[in-house]
């Protein structure tokens, strides 16, 4: 339950009654309130191992979202960060989509994916080749979608290099009922990364930052195999590796940390507010949409290299500022469900009307 899925989850309770069609569903890996839902899958769903493997599938995906028939329906919301917003809608209907981002790993972070060093044997060949289908498949099939939404500025600027297309921002939600601070906050034991372990996350960024500081760092998160057996193996001292947790388990870290750290190229970034949610500030790279949630002495701190170095110099300088709760909570709220799901529920009203005037 990332922030794809918790915007799946408001979407879904924009519509109660419609179903959700997805390339495949790993059963209980989701809330129950998304569980219970009329889940339709592709092809992609019976594949061998695609539980664990649906990476190694990325080249099937747009013919599996071919394949989701739509017919009947006057109004379809995709959430798509890969292959969602290439569905075919019925003729007449309308199709928002909701961009988390156009395809990272085939546009502006193929490196952080593909480059030197990250791929080995024959599909450093084959890989070049398939990248360039689905740029060329992704850009075919934008003019599909009606109206975008973009999850930040960032993206709205990837929308617009990509695919030539205007895009409403309307940052995802953060259940600000459920994150909230302790009780009796204290200052903090440990610092906190909340990710998937994804190359373009650069968690050996973070991990050399910490190295030889003393100071401790938990990580928490779960990617490929492979990906993740790497990290471990590079672990320093200072930091743990605590895999996937619960709902629960998430706020209590949150809590009682003295941070957040986010070194990558964000889409958007939601553990950042999250993290203010429950009155702690975030240490942010300064590029992508991570930046938009955090105001720089109030909310948290910016670093601008993306070098252990310049890490360890804004970490470091958490030890001289001090946060106000209330304003960290401030920030957090302005993202809260009830506000993203009465702009999403406007902005399809609007071009409902639009589209039937």
């Amino acid at each position: 339950m990332r922030g794809g899925e918790k915007v799946l989850l408001s979407l879904a309770r924009l519509f109660p009654e419609a179903p959700i069609y997805t390339l495949l569903h790993v059963k209980g890996s989701l809330c129950p309130e998304l569980e219970s839902r009329d889940i339709r899958t592709t092809f992609v769903q019976r594949l061998p191992g695609v539980a664990t493997r649906y990476r190694e599938y990325l080249p099937l995906f747009p013919a599996a979202a071919a394949t989701m028939d739509l017919a009947g329906f006057d109004l379809v919301i995709s959430s798509s960060h890969c292959v969602a917003k290439g569905v075919k809608a019925a003729p007449g209907a309308l199709h928002v989509c909701y961009c988390h981002t156009p395809m990272r790993y085939v546009w502006d972070r193929y490196d952080d994916y593909f480059g030197p060093g990250r791929v080995r044997g024959p599909a450093r060949l084959v890989i070049p080749f398939v990248a360039g289908r689905l740029r060329a498949w992704d850009v075919a099939t934008a003019p599909r979608v009606h109206r975008f939404i973009a999850n930040s500025r960032h993206v709205a600027g990837r929308i617009q290099r990509y695919y030539g297309r205007d895009s409403a921002v309307i940052p995802p939600p953060v259940d600000t009922d459920f994150f909230t601070p302790a009780a009796d906050p204290g200052p903090g034991s440990y610092d906190l990364v909340i990710s998937a372990l994804a190359p373009y996350k650069r968690i050996d960024l973070v991990l050399e930052a910490y190295r030889g500081t003393g100071r401790p760092l938990k990580i928490v998160g779960a990617g490929p195999r492979g990906e993740e057996e790497r990290l471990r193996s590079r672990l320093p001292p200072e930091a743990s590796l605590l895999g996937r947790v619960d709902d629960e388990t998430l706020r209590a870290l949150y809590r009682g940390c003295r941070a957040v750290i986010m070194a990558g190229v964000e889409d958007f970034g939601i553990v950042p507010l999250e993290a203010m949610a429950c009155g702690r500030p975030a240490v942010v790279f300064a590029e992508g949409g991570g930046p938009e949630s955090v105001v720089p002495g109030e909310t948290g701190v910016l670093f601008h290299d993306p070098t252990p170095q310049a890490l360890r110099a804004a970490v470091d300088s958490l030890a001289r500022m001090r946060f106000n709760i209330a304003t960290l909570r401030a920030r957090a709220e302005r993202h809260s469900r009830g506000i993203f799901e009465a702009r999403v529920r406007d902005f399809v009203e609007m071009a409902l009307s639009e589209a039937h005037a």
